[in-house]
């Protein structure tokens, strides 16, 4: 959720006044190799070793070209990125582009014993109160982002609607219906839903606030 580790090669690349062809001798690969991997995204993942090379001759962590942050692995520790975009739950917010905003360290063993991928968590902040009392404005919400993927499970999810990022609680109806309610009665609840023009972004399973 940073930096693309193929725009951070390429970066890296640019400030150093390297070249595609002599990087990909460096890791013992075709002289294509480094340029397809960052124009054709081919392979999807530098392999442990490249990256490792890559990592060491240009000084940086192997976070940054795609592997684990070896400070967190060192500690047990998960950084998981919390994204500078909020979901609203009272009138809606429309969402821009998401950039990241920090990190934030769970144990990796929590997150595994949940049913957790860390690889596919992400944080938010909620806006409004129509989720009250549940989730209050500015709570930091963990989103599993594998939700969009899988079947619909009734629960509080993170949605886009007509191009609004909202955090709401779902049930599912007959007919590919669902039911997109507000845990705060003072906020309408929309009973019958077309559940094809419903974005489901990722459920939520974790909330933290300040006291």
């Amino acid at each position: 959720m940073g930096e693309d580790p193929r725009a951070a090669l390429e970066r890296l690349i640019a400030e150093n006044a390297e070249d595609f062809a002599g990087l990909s001798k460096l890791v013992g690969r075709n002289p294509t190799y480094i340029q397809q991997f960052i124009k054709r995204g081919s392979p999807k993942k530098l392999p442990e070793t490249e990256r490792g090379i890559l990592a060491r001759y240009f000084g940086v962590d192997e976070s940054v070209l795609g592997g684990p942050d070896a400070r967190a692995a060192r500690t047990g520790m998960q950084l998981i990125p919390k994204l500078a975009v909020g979901a609203s739950a009272g009138p809606g917010a429309i969402p821009g582009r998401e950039t990241l905003a920090g990190k934030i360290g769970f144990d990796e063993k929590w997150l595994r014993k949940q049913g957790l991928d860390p690889a596919k968590l992400s944080l938010i902040q909620v806006e409004g109160d129509s989720m009250a009392p549940t989730l209050n404005h500015g709570d930091d919400i963990m989103v599993d982002n594998r939700a969009a993927e899988s079947p619909l499970r009734d629960g509080i999810h993170v949605i886009r609607l007509d191009d609004v990022l909202m955090v709401k609680r779902l049930a599912s109806g007959p007919g590919g219906r669902l039911s997109v309610l507000s845990d705060n009665p003072a906020y309408p609840a929309w009973p019958d839903v077309d559940g094809a023009t419903v974005a489901i972004i990722g459920r939520v399973v974790w909330a933290g606030r300040r006291l």
